[in-house]
């Protein structure tokens, strides 16, 4: 591809994203949101965010895409800890100690 062809397509997919964002910033951010709507996007983390964490943990690029104990391990002492606790910052410390102090270990 020529070098004007590929700036076409950078400055076109900045425009689509500065689009996509404005859409819901400066169109909608003067005016109510509907009670369901604002319902439905506080799950809108708690869907993201396990999509993002799960390949990681199943297949973690460290090991060549196989699962290992200390990643899963870490995982589990991170959901445990977050259910008990209900403290984000405690559930980070307790699985990033685990996942260290396992790779450390194994």
């Amino acid at each position: 591809m020529s070098d004007l062809t590929i700036w076409i397509i950078i400055v076109l997919l900045g425009i689509g994203t500065y689009l996509i964002r404005w859409s819901f910033l400066g169109a909608l951010g003067n005016r109510p949101m509907p009670a369901w709507v604002l319902r439905m996007l506080r799950y809108t983390p708690v869907a993201v965010l396990p999509a993002l964490v799960a390949p990681l943990v199943m297949w973690p690029q460290a090991t060549g895409g196989e699962p290992d104990v200390a990643r899963l391990a870490a995982a589990a002492a991170t959901l445990g800890v977050g259910v008990l606790t209900k403290s984000v910052i405690w559930a980070i410390l307790a699985g990033g100690c685990t996942l260290f102090g396992l790779l450390y270990l194994i």
